[in-house]
């Protein structure tokens, strides 16, 4: 009995430094507006969903823009050059990542993202930021300036989803919306490098002056995306076509 209880007292001694040690922390590299690597931990941002990296939207003319690429690169300028400590709450999602709230300097990371606009809350997971929603939804900041699909509508998008934000959509809002930044078609005049993916993984940029370009094909089930700028695609992990 009183190794029973001498055993159960060295476990609960052991539970704050269990708990210290699952923290993470260090400067991230930021792969999209709820996903980040920090050494060699990959980490989802808890509590929030932000767009995917080729999701479009429409701002205030109706006009498409990039979103999600736009989202990672909001956070990046923010807080990417700021060391983060990332508090864990599930050892891993469906796709192995670590679930945590992350902080740099004190502050929330995802409430700052939720507040800008730059994601939404995951009220079904947590009702942390739903006051931080609202607040963004009123001031129209971010995606909810024009119009767009909530990032977990988008990925198993249909004619049925519903279009969110403060403008009106044009009659054809929804077939741009439903389109990705990795289709066939350029998401727009501004944004025609091409991201190819080679046969060893690494994804690979071509500007319209490449002597490949007209050669790649824009799939989706290839990996392939479109990218506004040279530095969009480097910051995607791209690297330009040495041929």
């Amino acid at each position: 009995m009183n190794f029973k209880k001498l055993l159960l007292a060295l476990l609960l001694l052991s539970l704050p430094a269990v708990a210290q040690a699952a923290d993470i922390t260090g400067v991230p590299k930021i792969r999209e507006g709820d996903y980040v690597h920090i050494g060699n931990a990959r980490i989802r941002l808890g509590g929030i969903d932000a767009p995917a990296t080729d999701q479009l939207c429409l701002n205030t003319k109706g006009e498409r823009w990039t979103c999600g690429a736009a989202a990672r690169d909001e956070l990046t300028k923010r807080f990417g050059a700021k060391s983060w400590t990332c508090h864990t709450r599930a050892v891993s999602d469906r796709r192995g990542r670590t679930v945590a709230r992350c902080e740099a300097d004190g502050e929330d990371i995802q409430k700052w993202l939720v507040s800008n606009g730059w994601a939404l809350a995951l009220t079904r997971i947590s009702r942390d930021y739903e006051a931080e929603e609202k607040a963004a939804r009123e001031a129209k900041a971010g995606m909810w300036q024009g119009a767009f699909i909530a990032p977990w509508d988008w990925r198993v998008r249909n004619k049925k989803t519903a279009i969110l934000g403060a403008v009106t959509p044009p009659e054809n809002a929804r077939a741009i919306l439903l389109a990705s930044a990795s289709g066939p078609v350029a998401p727009s005049p501004d944004c025609t490098i091409k991201g190819n993916v080679n046969r060893s993984g690494e994804c690979i940029y071509h500007q319209p002056t490449s002597r490949w370009y007209a050669k790649i094909q824009m799939k989706i089930s290839k990996g392939t995306r479109w990218f506004c700028s040279v530095e969009e695609a480097e910051a995607a992990g791209c690297r330009e076509t040495r041929r």
